[in-house]
């Protein structure tokens, strides 16, 4: 069993960028109940599809497996609700984490977040400089609650 423990926040200013090279996700959900959520993902020319269960505190747990890129095409335009999440991913390092800043584009265009995973819930951050506020209890940050509502409409 996977469990994933992640901790999302809001990014502050510009002082991140050229800190690493970003990646350009596409991905969309398919429609399930009681707050479990799969996902189909396209990173580049690499396809996945992730079953993730109910969030507690700042954990769920995670099953994520590489899918054949052409399933994850026909599966995005045929199965995902719409409209998709687009962004470019940047993995940063930072006291000895790694910090994964999304910039969003398409609807939720404007937003940026930075997501850290952690070994356990308890686990004692430092924040880098440009880490803003906390918003992992906030689901409308939740990338598949953005396909709903998404961050241009708020």
């Amino acid at each position: 069993m996977a469990k994933e423990i992640e901790r999302k926040y809001l990014v502050n200013g510009d002082s991140w960028r050229g800190l690493a090279e970003g990646s350009v996700y596409r991905q969309g959900y398919i429609p399930t109940q009681d707050k479990v959520t799969v996902r189909v993902r396209i990173v580049g020319e690499k396809g996945y599809l992730t079953i993730k269960g109910p969030t507690i505190q700042y954990s769920r747990l995670e099953f994520e497996y590489p899918i054949p890129i052409k399933d994850a095409q026909e599966m995005l335009e045929t199965l995902c609700q719409r409209p998709f999440i687009e962004k470019i991913r940047y993995k940063i390092e930072s006291g000895g984490l790694i910090w994964e800043i999304d910039e969003f584009e398409g609807v939720n265009k404007g937003l940026i977040l930075a997501e850290v995973e952690l070994s356990d819930e308890n686990q004692q951050i430092e924040l880098p400089t440009w880490i803003g506020e906390e918003v992992s209890h906030d689901s409308r940050y939740f990338n598949s609650n953005l396909v709903k509502h998404p961050f241009s409409q708020w």
